[in-house]
């Protein structure tokens, strides 16, 4: 049985020296991001969710599993998300793990030398509990901090996927949507789906295509261009195509492709003219 009333109260009365002896101990010139910070407050914070991991920690020798995780996850899921260690090679906060793990070890052994009846088995079930619960930790930091990586970057997607069809709201329900750069396959399918989201969140019922920013595109991207314009038929918003260039619409005529129900104009400034 590895829970001990008298360690607990022992790790609790030092759990400051615990992160003082952390922090001191930290190679600062051999790591990196939070732990290698010159600037107070990010020192300060850093001691603070440090002495919080020992506060909890420490109930390991006092409450079962369960609840020992249930009540350390909230701490695992606020570090995970903290800006200062997001920007800390994970490497290193790995390393810091196991550096305070040999803290507990040290300080398991003192206790067990100041307390000569404890004996060896008891020091190995202590030793192995704290091996085994502080790997389930680093295991649960981990896939908290990709959770929250994927949350991210799954954020920023949107964000990339909305800029890469900016629907631009004029007036009198119409919108503007000036296509600029490279478009292969990918992009012309995000410039699809999230033009019509756009167009009907934003109740646009006229939409001004201008592709004067486009320099080359190839056959698949010219019938997924082509496709948006039926799907904008189809939700009933009439489109106005400018700024097509000579190889684009080579390309659209070697496909077939009509334009018949599409408003052609040389030139965005045109279109908007004639709106």
């Amino acid at each position: 049985m590895h829970r001990n009333q008298y360690l607990y109260e022992y790790l609790k009365e030092n759990s400051f020296n615990l992160t003082e002896e952390w922090y001191e101990n930290i190679d600062k010139s051999n790591t990196a991001g939070v732990y290698a910070s010159n600037d107070p407050e990010v020192i300060k914070a850093l001691k603070k969710q440090n002495h919080d991991f020992h506060l909890h920690f420490i109930e390991l020798f006092n409450k079962g599993e369960q609840e020992f995780f249930q009540d350390f996850e909230p701490w695992i899921i606020e570090i995970a998300s903290d800006i200062e260690h997001i920007n800390t090679p994970i490497q290193y906060v790995i390393k810091e793990f196991k550096n305070v793990r040999n803290q507990y070890f040290k300080y398991v052994r003192k206790f067990a030398e100041m307390n000569p009846t404890i004996t060896r088995d008891e020091v190995d079930a202590w030793y192995d509990v704290i091996l085994k619960e502080m790997d389930e930790v680093i295991l649960r930091f981990v896939e908290a901090t990709y959770k929250y990586s994927q949350k991210i970057l799954k954020a920023q997607q949107a964000t990339i996927n909305e800029l890469s069809a900016p629907v631009i709201s004029i007036s009198n329900h119409q919108g503007l949507l000036p296509l600029i750069g490279d478009i292969d396959t990918s992009r012309a399918k995000m410039i699809l789906e999230n033009t019509l989201k756009q167009c009907n969140k934003r109740d646009i019922h006229h939409l001004f295509v201008d592709l004067s920013g486009v320099a080359m595109i190839d056959t698949m991207v010219a019938h997924q261009i082509f496709q948006l314009l039926n799907a904008l038929k189809l939700i009933g918003v009439k489109t106005t195509l400018s700024g097509i260039r000579p190889e684009i619409a080579q390309t659209a005529v070697q496909l077939g492709l009509s334009f018949k129900d599409t408003e052609i104009r040389t030139s965005l400034a045109q279109a908007l003219d004639q709106k």
